[in-house]
């Protein structure tokens, strides 16, 4: 039996601990055999989370029978990780272990050295705090997981169960994986990433350049060419892309694609308007490149985002998004 080893660290995010519980804990073979012997380890044997106190039932110890690690999200990054548990961890990979981690879990990874080098993605809101505490690590914060073979990572919450329903599928094949995603009443595989999920923040009073972004926002449906801009702004073009980039860390035309891609969301998700429609307002030429350009940056196409996020759906809001924890 494949033995899947959870490690639950003080400040674990509930949600992101339970989801490999859950998905391997349920998984079952044709003649309904389990499939995962599921191990809860820590360091210690009483872990604190947000709400409550868990009794552990496994110590680090359980990790050198583990062919699966899953390292769930803490609430704090910026708590340090224990040696012990960067030592079990690195230990349980040079053995060939498997692992994985869900949301903020990501830091524990690269704490073990284990991200160096590779592609990873964690919650969206911790990818620049990854990036810039790793370098050596290419954080993707635009997918629902990176899977590098022997190391994985996810990004935040639901996130979770897409990587391990993958994982089921990869171990067992995708009819046990399908019967696991309709346990969990959730689909095989979701369409685009955590794009979606973004908030983008306006610009702020620290920014040189917000008068021009703000007027700029203000005319996404014209055309904005680099040398109105640099006119408006009262510089050169090449000084502008230059200052530009500085403060935004993109080049002023894509700014203004990105702006277009924001606005459309917001309508998709607070108007009846038809997809062409909302090409037209927010300055696409034609629905065919809205479309286009719409699923390359969100990951989903504007029909299936509406679907997910549409006024007649009760579901995630940005708003909710900038209040929630990590995980």
């Amino acid at each position: 039996m494949h033995v899947v080893s959870i490690i639950a660290l003080n400040g674990v995010v509930p949600f992101d601990l339970s989801v490999p519980c859950e998905t391997f804990g349920r998984a079952l073979s044709s003649d309904s055999k389990k499939l995962y012997d599921v191990r809860v380890c820590g360091e210690i044997r009483t872990v604190r989370s947000r709400y409550f106190r868990l009794q552990v039932p496994f110590g680090l110890n359980e990790l050198k029978h583990a062919d699966t690690v899953i390292v769930p999200g803490v609430e704090d990054i910026t708590v340090p990780i224990s040696a012990d548990v960067i030592r079990a961890i690195q230990r349980a990979a040079r053995r060939g272990a498997r692992i994985a981690s869900i949301c903020s879990g990501a830091f524990v990874l690269a704490a073990a050295g284990l991200l160096d080098g590779r592609r990873a993605t964690t919650h969206w809101a911790a990818a620049p705090a990854l990036a810039k505490r790793y370098p050596r690590i290419k954080v993707d914060p635009n997918v629902l997981f990176v899977d590098n073979g022997q190391v994985l990572t996810s990004a935040g919450a639901a996130a979770g169960l897409d990587l391990c329903l993958h994982l089921v599928g990869v171990d067992f094949g995708a009819t046990v994986a399908a019967e696991a995603a309709r346990v969990a009443v959730m689909p095989l595989a979701r369409e685009g990433g955590q794009a979606q999920f973004i908030v983008h923040e306006p610009p702020t009073s620290a920014d040189t350049l917000q008068p021009l972004l703000h007027w700029m926002e203000s005319r996404l449906h014209h055309t904005l060419s680099l040398e109105q801009l640099a006119k408006r702004a009262g510089m050169s073009t090449r000084t502008l892309s230059r200052r530009f980039r500085k403060q935004t860390g993109t080049t002023p035309l894509q700014w203004v694609i990105s702006a277009r891609i924001r606005r459309a969301q917001q309508m998709l998700e607070t108007t009846q308007l038809t997809v062409e429609r909302i090409s037209t307002e927010v300055g696409f030429e034609t629905a065919a490149a809205f479309r286009d350009r719409f699923t390359r940056l969100i990951g989903t196409n504007p029909s299936r985002y509406r679907q997910a996020f549409g006024p007649s759906k009760v579901g995630l809001r940005y708003a909710s998004l900038q209040k929630k924890p990590y995980g």
